[in-house]
């Protein structure tokens, strides 16, 4: 897999695949996240592809205090080859890049397989809360 900065022509296929990766949230129009990250570090939005097919995302932020990724996703069919494996590690070595001191995540409580993938590559769970408040509300459209 070959591991690139997302293109403008990526859009329809990386949103194909958070759909197939259930990623998606009626509350979360992924073609106005995209937008959003192009505004912010779009060097920081990762690609996967085999033979020019995007198989993989990741989209990596850096406030300054702490690194987060999201949207790390692989197409089902090229699983267990380590590709998010690969994303996360170069997410974690453009944030030491940067001077990131640590990267957060957050994964749905009810996604344990997920869960499981992110402590084998050391990650633990925070004691923290996390809290949030929609500031902009999305009107999702389809894919």
């Amino acid at each position: 897999m070959k591991i690139r900065a997302f293109e403008p022509g990526d859009e329809t296929a990386v949103v194909a695949l958070w759909h197939e990766c259930e990623l998606t949230r009626p509350w979360n129009d992924p073609h106005k996240d995209i937008a959003r990250k192009l505004t912010e570090q779009p060097e920081l939005f990762l690609v996967g592809t085999v033979q020019e097919e995007v198989v993989a995302s990741a989209m990596v932020g850096f406030d300054g205090h702490r690194g987060w990724v999201y949207y790390l996703a692989v197409a089902e069919r090229h699983r267990q080859h380590s590709y998010g494996r690969a994303l996360m590690q170069e997410a974690e070595r453009l944030l030491v890049e940067r001077g990131c001191p640590k990267l957060n995540l957050q994964v749905r409580s009810s996604n344990p397989g997920v869960i499981e993938f992110y402590r084998k590559l050391g990650y633990v769970q925070d004691e923290t809360v996390s809290l949030g408040k929609r500031l902009i509300h999305d009107q999702a459209k389809d894919a």
